[in-house]
């Protein structure tokens, strides 16, 4: 059963100009090191960041949205398959939320252009429950 579904686009260059500002204090807040490690490896890095931007952002909407605006960036993290299937691992505060909610798995899409980033997220809940 669907729980809660969430979107999210952005232009690429507002996460440019933040990196830009901030540098590594923005990257070390909204992102983990191994999103940033696997981003940077990339042709298109910055499309790359802007994804995992947006992922977070729609996990965060299929969860319930502005409630949970004070959860740490970094406890929702986009990792890829070997085959680039992207994918979610939660800690703390968001950890606790997917176990409250009694949620099975939590279906993410990514994409981008070179101006724009879009990723929708899609939570299931587990049978019966």
């Amino acid at each position: 059963m669907v729980l809660g579904s969430g979107v999210d686009i952005i232009e690429v260059k507002r996460v440019k100009q933040a990196i830009k500002k901030w540098g590594d204090s923005f990257l070390k807040k909204v992102f983990t090191d191994k999103e940033v490690a696997y981003s940077k490896k990339r042709r298109f890095a910055y499309q790359h960041l802007a994804a995992r931007f947006a992922t977070k952002e729609a996990v965060l909407k299929a969860f319930g949205g502005g409630w949970l605006r004070n959860l740490p960036w970094k406890d929702v993290e986009i990792v890829n398959d070997k085959n680039g299937k992207p994918g979610i691992n939660l800690y703390g505060e968001a950890k606790k939320v997917y176990n409250k909610k009694n949620i099975e798995k939590i279906v993410v899409s990514m994409s981008h252009t070179k101006e724009y980033a879009v990723a929708n997220a899609i939570l299931i809940k587990k049978d019966g429950k």
